[in-house]
């Protein structure tokens, strides 16, 4: 099994990234579909948001309201630190769980985890290899005020409040440039997608 840790900032492309080596034959696992399985009503992680949060986090159905515990974690760093030890561990279980159900099945699955905060959540796995989504703040600024409908200020604090370009570069094995068409970044993630499976063992060569 390789294990592919994908990530990249808001509005970098990264999910298309993702879709397109699930397409190809990859076992897609997405991050953001784990934090919210990890918080399900019954789930530990939701007990004890509720228990340290309070019973106003969560609706009449039993589940996250998802806005109230925002509204209380929001500006708040020690309140969302607590919130990020809840989830982020519970994140991870799901994920190693999700690995280790992917290489049993498959033992030479390729497995694309797409991670959005990465670098800031410090995700240590045993990667194979780290892709980035590469676009620089500004294209991504421009991309969430037409494309989001966000205001210019929102979209500025939503990008500084994540990790840098050279944060994330720093980490990269790949970069996959998405800052022009779709059709370029599919061409370089299909060329990506080739390597991989030319490199018939575990260890990728890729890092070299």
């Amino acid at each position: 099994m390789k294990l592919i840790g994908l990530s990249g900032g808001i509005a970098s492309g990264k999910s298309t990234i993702g879709a397109r080596l699930a397409e190809q034959g990859a076992v897609r696992i997405d991050a953001d579909q784990l934090a919210r399985d990890a918080v399900l009503p019954g789930t530990p992680a939701l007990r004890q948001i509720a228990d340290h949060f309070g019973p106003q986090v969560l609706s009449a159905d039993g589940t996250l309201d998802r806005a109230a515990l925002a509204g209380l974690v929001f500006g708040d760093s020690a309140r969302l630190a607590t919130l990020n030890g809840i989830v982020h561990p519970a994140v991870r279980a799901l994920a190693e769980q999700r690995i280790a159900a992917a290489a049993a099945l498959h033992p030479d699955a390729i497995v694309v985890y797409e991670v959005p905060l990465l670098v800031e959540a410090a995700v240590k796995l045993p990667w194979d290899l780290i892709v980035i989504a590469d676009a620089p703040a500004a294209v991504r600024e421009d991309r969430l005020v037409t494309l989001r409908g966000m205001s210019r200020d929102e979209a500025q604090r939503r990008i500084a409040s994540q990790a840098s370009d050279a944060e994330r570069r720093a980490i990269a094995d790949v970069l996959i440039d998405t800052s022009g068409s779709e059709a370029r970044t599919l061409e370089q993630v299909d060329e990506l997608w080739s390597r991989l499976r030319l490199s018939g063992s575990t260890h990728t060569g890729l890092r070299d």
